[in-house]
Parts: structure tokens; C-alpha cells; sequence
């Protein structure tokens, strides 16, 4: 899957903060600084993969359950057997 993540945007308001000397003061930012979003990115990419996953099973059970199958065509494949395979080979 591809995934893009459009820039975050800069907050233009005041805002107040306090230094590393801990005197309080105000932050204007002016200019593009976007934080990184990277460590975000990945929790919120799987939680969205999951949502996603999850509301195409619950689509796809809906429509079985909506439309049943003949269980007689629903057998399971017979694996072959090694006896089998090493006679073909």
C-alpha cells in the first residue's frame, strides 16, 4: 500500500510558553516549522489498516449471510499426499 501524509500546518496564534530557564514567554511562530510526524505515523497508519480491514470482513460476512452458500459445495481441498508427490517426480 502507498500512504502520504499532507504537511501539518503552523500554528499563527500566540502562544504562551515558559523557557529552559523557566521564565514564561510567548511563542509566535512565523514561517513553515512542521514537527515531525513521523512517530505518530505509524500507530495511526495501523489503526486506520485495521479499521479498514475490519469493515470489509464485516461487509464481506454481511453479503454471505445475506446470500447462503450450498454447504455441499463448500468441502475442503484434499492436500495431496507425499506417496503422491513422489510418484509424479
Amino acid at each position: 500500500m502507498r500512504i502520504a501524509f499532507k504537511p501539518t500546518s503552523t500554528i499563527a496564534r500566540k502562544q504562551n510558553t515558559v523557557t529552559r530557564d523557566g521564565q514564561e514567554t510567548e511563542l509566535i511562530a512565523r514561517g513553515r516549522h512542521d514537527p515531525c510526524v513521523v512517530p505518530r505515523a505509524v500507530p495511526m497508519v495501523e489503526a486506520m489498516v485495521s479499521l479498514v480491514l475490519m469493515d470489509e470482513l464485516m461487509l464481506q460476512n454481511a453479503q454471505c449471510e445475506l446470500f447462503p452458500i450450498n454447504p455441499s459445495l463448500q468441502e475442503p481441498l484434499e492436500k495431496p499426499s507425499l506417496e503422491a508427490a513422489s510418484l509424479s517426480i
